[in-house]
């Protein structure tokens, strides 16, 4: 970090170096200009006078020959502001691309970074609660309900890296091979079930369900739709507070299905809205971050959008939280 940062240093002062320099140049370019034009002023005065073609300054400013300096001095100092000109803007151009690309490798470099320590926390976490509870298991008689108990963690455990294994798969097929399998999904029956799942995964979550249109059918890929949704409501819960109510609304307005899902959480700013559907980019810092994933949710969502023609956008909600719509025509 300190070595880029010496080099930032470093190539600042070489463009603050060439700015001034070029300055120095251009200003020395306009003086030996205006001198030339002077010298050559007094030598065709000379030359005229000799000629008694101008008798007085007047006539000689209306001489065809000083006419043809002069507009060859004017363009000239038009030549050397252009070119000043041109310099500049080039050198501003060349600056932003370089602070931009600067930016985007250290925004990389952050993204990488906080995908491998969320990916190690998220792999290492259920395995030793899995792990705990086989040697539980091992070491002790437990009565019918601890058992079940402990299994039940530990299914949950199993289920949470099933989830994390395929969306590692699917953000690895999305960068090559997805290819979308396209069949008639009736988006409403898909919604309430997978909330029906959700709703015995996270008994203390308030599960709202809206639905609005009349036909709720599209031409999609089933596996790619119901990843677009299970990630959209689990985003909700993982980043709801105290009131924790998830609501998804369905409409079907002239031909596009508008799937909204709302929650009441901690909210997203602005300037986290840019980037939240890029991959690995999660919110905040990874070193003090308490909420589980690997920043490929809302990577994966959006590709998945992508690939059936759809758009998504997220929004504030009223009075708190975040609303994420999501729209895909339904042929």
């Amino acid at each position: 970090m300190l070595k880029n940062l010496k080099l930032r240093v470093l190539s600042y002062v070489v463009i603050a170096y060439m700015l001034l320099a070029f300055g120095w140049w251009s200003i020395l370019l306009f003086q030996k200009n205006e001198d030339a034009f002077k010298a050559k002023t007094e030598l065709l005065k000379l030359v005229e006078a000799a000629q008694q073609n101008a008798t007085n300054i007047a006539d000689f400013e209306q001489l065809p020959s000083y006419i043809s300096l002069e507009k060859k001095y004017t363009r000239q100092r038009y030549m050397i502001f252009g070119e000043a000109l041109v310099f500049i803007i080039s050198l501003v151009i060349g600056i932003w691309l370089i602070n931009r690309a600067y930016h985007k490798e250290i925004m990389i470099a952050q993204q990488r970074r906080n995908f491998l320590l969320s990916i190690t926390h998220e792999l290492k976490s259920p395995l030793s609660s899995i792990r705990l509870v086989l040697e539980t298991f091992m070491k002790r008689n437990l009565d019918k309900s601890q058992f079940e108990k402990l299994a039940t963690n530990a299914l949950n455990d199993t289920e949470r890296l099933n989830e994390l294994i395929n969306n590692l798969l699917m953000a690895a097929k999305i960068e090559t091979a997805y290819q979308p399998h396209f069949e008639k999904v009736q988006l409403d029956e898909l919604l309430q079930d997978t909330i029906e799942r959700l709703r015995s995964k996270y008994p203390h979550v308030d599960f709202q369900y809206k639905q609005n249109a009349m036909s709720a059918a599209i031409n999609a890929d089933k596996v790619g739709i119901i990843s677009i949704v299970l990630n959209l409501l689990e985003n909700a819960v993982k980043y709801s507070t105290d009131t924790k109510q998830v609501i998804t609304e369905l409409t079907n307005n002239n031909g596009v299905i508008q799937m909204q899902v709302k929650d009441l959480g901690i909210g997203i700013s602005d300037k986290d809205k840019k980037y939240i559907f890029n991959r690995f980019y999660r919110v905040g810092n990874e070193d003090t971050r308490k909420t589980k994933g690997t920043g490929l949710g809302l990577y994966i969502v959006k590709q998945i959008i992508k690939a059936h023609h759809g758009d998504i956008r997220v929004k504030d909600n009223q009075p708190r939280g975040t609303i994420f719509e999501v729209k895909i025509p339904t042929a």
